[in-house]
């Protein structure tokens, strides 16, 4: 314990995301959420002792995956165990002012990733122990990181009342606001130096994927709030999606699954029919964008649906069903890092996920180098996110059958679970590492998918990319 990751095969701890006990913080509020006392004393108390002193000694860390993760995690923390006239989920644990120290603390070091830049566009990385941060070897930061820190650094200023984290963040949207875009699509490298993008590469996988989420829940966050007008942000995702449709796009063959595809169009002229896993955290935010967290039967009850929020919403169905599938195409019914789709321009044959008796199984290619699976989160966030909004049970069956994939084959005896080399085999050989977003994300969403509606309603609670639920203010 106090290790980032858990090696679950091994039974070791390694840091790999700069030594902050990522485990520990990412995953108190799930526990949380789930009334696991002893769990939350535990990691609260190892958070109160330790995690201070870590953020004072250590060295670089990534400024998104630092945020997301740790930031979000107390942040979430503080909240639900009664601070900002929170719920109080945790009946144990420090007060929730310790989650807002520390929160600061580390914040206040991150913020250094903003101010040695020389635009408004932060460096990649940021060294604790003297609040110094600098660029990636490249000279580049990705967009989706420098766009998804804002949920978390506008909630920290709105708790702390210092508008300094806000302030910092926010300037990065409206800088991209400026830029010259691809109907609303954007590069996944820009820099920090010039402030311009870089390169041709539009995808909604790594390195592209949450600066769209991020548009609308940013948007969410702070459309209620006295200090500013945030319309420029819906703007820009409605923008985005549209340009999602019109230029990425397509079904596949034989049978006619939707998947969001990659710019540029390669050599032969066709667009990459490569689709990462990670692009399944959009149906989720489709369905968001759509009602606004509002069931569909109220919100169109309520008349609040355009013909654009209602053609969003099947595209997020149809995208979900596209997602399941990628985990039941397999031997072991869970979904692979990558896959490739079979379009009327491209098909690899002897490639297929292994389960012959799949209805897609030569819809959906997996190369070799893409069979593993890291124990990822986003098909089942939009599953829960699907359920609460069009209320269908065939959601929570999907999700029952992945929950019950990752039993089968990735749970280790000793404790833990494991990321796996290969889903197209049985038995799956394992790679010994559990991921902190496993407690953090995965196992969160599919408590949630099962549990009752009103825990953490999406009205009033928008998820972090790491699923750490931060209040909506009202009004």
């Amino acid at each position: 314990m106090g290790y980032d990751e858990l090696m679950p095969v091994s039974r070791l701890g390694v840091d790999g995301l700069g030594g902050l006990g990522a485990t520990v913080v990412d995953a108190l509020d799930t526990a949380m959420i789930m009334g696991l006392d002893d769990v939350v004393s535990e990691a609260s108390s190892w958070i109160e002792s330790h995690l201070l002193d870590r953020i004072r000694q250590k060295g670089q860390v990534n400024l998104f995956e630092t945020t997301i993760r740790v930031l979000g995690g107390l942040l979430s923390a503080y909240h639900l165990s009664g601070g900002d006239q929170g719920m109080t989920l945790a009946q144990k644990g420090p007060k929730p002012t310790i989650y807002l120290d520390i929160a600061k603390n580390l914040a206040d070091r991150l913020l250094s990733a903003f101010t040695s830049s020389p635009t408004t566009i932060p460096f990649s990385d940021v060294v604790l122990r003297d609040s110094s941060a600098h660029s990636a070897p490249d000279g580049l930061s990705s967009t989706s990181e420098v766009s998804t820190l804002q949920l978390e650094f506008n909630y920290l200023s709105a708790i702390s009342g210092d508008p300094k984290y806000s302030t910092e963040g926010m300037k990065v949207l409206a800088h991209l606001k400026t830029l010259p875009k691809t109907e609303g699509l954007v590069p996944i490298y820009i820099s920090p130096h010039s402030g311009e993008f870089s390169g041709e590469n539009i995808r909604l996988g790594s390195r592209g994927d949450s600066y769209y989420e991020y548009l609308i829940k940013v948007w969410l966050q702070l459309r209620d709030t006295q200090d500013g007008n945030f319309t420029y942000l819906h703007d820009m995702y409605e923008e985005a999606m549209r340009g999602v449709k019109h230029m990425l796009v397509q079904k596949s063959t034989p049978s006619e699954l939707v998947f969001v595809g990659e710019l540029p169009v390669g050599p032969k002229g066709y667009l990459s029919p490569k689709m990462d896993h990670l692009v399944c955290f959009l149906p989720g935010t489709l369905a968001l964008g759509a009602t606004k967290g509002l069931t569909k039967e109220k919100a169109m009850k309520d008349n609040l649906l355009t013909f654009e929020d209602l053609d969003n919403l099947k595209l997020a169905e149809d995208l979900t069903k596209t997602c399941f599938e990628m985990y039941s195409v397999t031997s072991t019914g869970l979904a692979p890092e990558i896959a490739y789709f079979h379009t009327k321009d491209y098909f690899e044959s002897g490639l297929d996920g292994g389960n012959k008796s799949s209805e897609y199984v030569n819809d959906i290619i997996i190369k070799h180098a893409d069979r593993h699976n890291l124990l990822r989160p986003e098909t089942v966030e939009s599953l829960f996110v699907l359920y609460r909004i069009t209320q269908d049970p065939k959601y929570r069956e999907w999700g029952w059958q992945i929950f019950e994939s990752f039993e089968k084959y990735t749970k280790v005896e000793s404790g833990g679970y494991s990321s796996l080399d290969d889903v197209t085999t049985v038995p799956p050989p394992k790679r010994d590492k559990m991921e902190t977003f496993f407690l953090g994300e995965t196992l969160k969403y599919l408590y949630l998918l099962f549990g009752d509606s009103s825990v953490m309603p999406l009205d009033k609670f928008v998820f972090n990319t790491e699923a750490h639920p931060l209040p909506i203010k009202s009004p």
